[in-house]
């Protein structure tokens, strides 16, 4: 089953009209870009993580899984679900842009918007992490107020991966709005 959540669309300066719309991660729209991503990882490291994701952990209210459109192009994804509610930890992965979006603010608006749905569910921070040579998402996730932490996910290449945790302050008032009506339903 592919039920779509609603659609909450945020206007932005620098890029138009661009809706956000949460998605199951089996959605056909979701597995394109994830199929994407994990091409670009495997051009940049020479191989890549699984980019099969549990439909469950990115559905309310364990998750919620976002694919960002242009008019209607899908044209980026990301997931955040939590990671130990007992520390009241929340874990954004698989961000991806194509590379048409990147520098416009896309992925900021991404990151503050998964971050907003974390707050939401009582998130009091946020982890992920990235590769080194993805120099783009290293300067957004700095940018945003990301800071270097302790590898969480075993086995990882201390060489390749980086992680990275950030305390979570109120919503942003921009998207809350936007937020709340994504997980209705």
């Amino acid at each position: 089953m592919t039920a779509d959540l609603p659609s909450p669309s945020v206007s932005t300066e620098h890029l138009g009209e661009i809706r956000l719309v949460a998605r199951r991660v089996d959605h056909r729209d979701s597995t394109a870009l994830l199929r994407a991503f994990h091409q670009e990882q495997i051009e940049r490291y020479d191989f890549a993580e699984s980019i099969e994701l549990a439909c469950l952990e990115y559905a309310p209210p364990q998750g919620i899984f976002v694919v960002l459109y242009d008019g209607e192009q899908p044209m980026g994804c990301g997931g955040c679900r939590w990671y130990d509610r007992r520390t009241a930890t929340a874990e954004i992965k698989k961000t991806y842009l194509l590379p048409a979006m990147r520098g416009q603010g896309a992925g900021r608006l991404l990151l503050r918007w998964l971050e907003n749905q974390a707050i939401g569910w009582g998130a009091e921070r946020i982890i992920l992490e990235t590769g080194v040579r993805n120099t783009a998402a290293l300067a957004l996730f700095d940018r945003s107020g990301y800071r270097p932490t302790s590898r969480y996910v075993p086995g990882r290449d201390p060489a390749i991966n980086r992680a990275f945790i950030k305390t979570l302050a109120g919503p942003d008032p921009r998207l809350a709005e936007d937020a709340q009506q994504a997980t209705v339903g």
